[in-house]
């Protein structure tokens, strides 16, 4: 190892933080590498299991490997999500940087995941709700959640373990799951209640009947009623 200490941008950042120390750890569709470069350079984990299912982003992540001098405690692996990791080689998985719907395809190639003991850390960058819905209805129990802002984005971070988890209503999967005391909630809310309106106002000027904008409407209702109860306890 050198001296040289990998940087990480806030989204990797919160990740690295929520990672448990001694950690075996799978980082998927790892692209350059950063996250577990780091948590090798900080001795936070045991090792790595890097994959990828395109070569490219691979040599990258060998390359960044060997830049900071932790090649060694890193396994290279092309292939599509899980499919060539066994589940005793790892206990703890980070799926970052992909579509909520596309992290819900990779973890149902690998029912293992709902696996006891084996902790979960999946980052969305879009359609978090689906994710959040098909988690709840497919074995999986949200032990945390929380928020990170990231060059003008809020993405949340789902931290997850096997077990039964009761169905989420559309606005627990919509506004978030176990957010309570994240400073960044009330933000969050926002942006997703803006996001409901301005599909709303699409779905009125589509001449769209009033059921499918009544519903709609109620959701926003519910995160609003969240908010002023984040208000209550500032």
């Amino acid at each position: 190892m050198n001296g040289k200490i990998l940087q990480l941008q806030p989204r990797l950042r919160l990740l690295a933080e929520l990672v448990p120390p001694d950690a075996t750890l799978a980082d998927v569709g790892t692209d350059h590498g950063y996250l577990p470069v780091r948590l090798l350079q900080e001795r936070k984990i045991r090792r790595a299991i890097a994959s990828d299912i395109n070569p490219l982003p691979l040599e990258h992540a060998r390359s960044t490997a060997a830049e900071y001098g932790v090649k060694e405690g890193i396994e290279f692996r092309l292939c599509p999500g899980l499919r060539d990791i066994a589940p005793e080689e790892v206990n703890v998985i980070v799926i970052a940087g992909m579509g909520g719907e596309t992290i819900a395809a990779i973890l149902e190639e690998a029912p293992w995941t709902r696996e006891q003991g084996l902790q979960l850390l999946l980052q969305p960058m879009t359609k978090a709700e689906i994710l959040r819905h098909w988690l709840a209805n497919n074995g999986y129990n949200f032990t945390a959640e929380r928020l990170v802002s990231d060059k003008g984005h809020l993405y949340p971070v789902l931290c997850v373990t096997g077990g039964h988890r009761a169905k989420l209503t559309d606005a627990e999967a919509i506004g978030g799951v176990r957010l309570e005391g994240d400073p960044l909630w009330d933000a969050y809310l926002e942006r997703q209640t803006q996001k409901l309106r301005r599909k709303i106002e699409g779905l009125r000027r589509a001449g769209r009947g009033q059921e499918d904008t009544a519903t709609l409407e109620e959701l926003c209702r519910e995160l609003d009623a969240r908010k002023e109860q984040i208000a209550c306890t500032l």
